[in-house]
């Protein structure tokens, strides 16, 4: 049952990632492999830095709204409000004071800061990771040999992939798997 949440599927990852790391230093010289390196530090440095500096936009869009929120409350709290109202027929009714109501919280504001940080390190990071992406591209591409060399270790990968998929697809059947009693 710990199979069933990808979070909880480290074999299969550890198994990869170990596959991974055979093709790289089997199939890549040295300087290629440092190339690829450079290039997920470059991913990785723009999405870090693009997820801080969309936290902070994100606080700074915040203490605008709310800034503007208890402005906007200060001058509804200031001006002139109708008490009641008369009727054609003659009759008045009395009209509540909502300003209370309409007055800014603090769960309110924690509600604003927090989801407006959210949005901002999400919309942060995915543009980091675009621009990340870009730039690692350009460093690869800027030798058209590694390219080359990375592009068929890829395919090398990719291939070993399938071909365990295939081995565990012509084993067990899923149903077999769910419950058969070793499991």
């Amino acid at each position: 049952m710990s199979q069933s949440l990808a979070a909880f599927r480290t074999k299969r990852s550890t198994d990869l990632a170990q596959l991974a790391e055979d093709h790289i230093n089997h199939d890549l010289n040295q300087q290629d492999q440092d190339l690829l390196k450079s290039a997920a530090k470059k991913a990785g440095t723009h999405a870090s830095i693009a997820s801080l500096v969309g936290l902070g936009l994100g606080v700074f869009a915040a203490v605008r709204l709310r800034t503007m929120r208890v402005t906007y409350f200060k001058a509804f709290r200031a001006m002139e409000k109708p008490v009641e109202l008369r009727f054609a027929d003659g009759r008045t009714e009395a009209i509540p004071d909502i300003t209370n109501q309409l007055a800014p919280s603090k769960w309110g504001d924690v509600a604003t800061y927090f989801f407006f940080s959210v949005a901002g390190l999400f919309l942060g990071g995915e543009i980091g990771l675009l621009t990340g992406t870009a730039s690692a591209t350009r460093t690869i591409n800027s030798d058209p040999a590694a390219k080359e060399r990375i592009g068929t270790a890829l395919k090398k990968f990719r291939v070993d992939v399938l071909k365990r998929e295939i081995k565990e697809l012509e084993g067990k059947s899923t149903f077999e798997q769910i419950f058969s009693p070793g499991s």
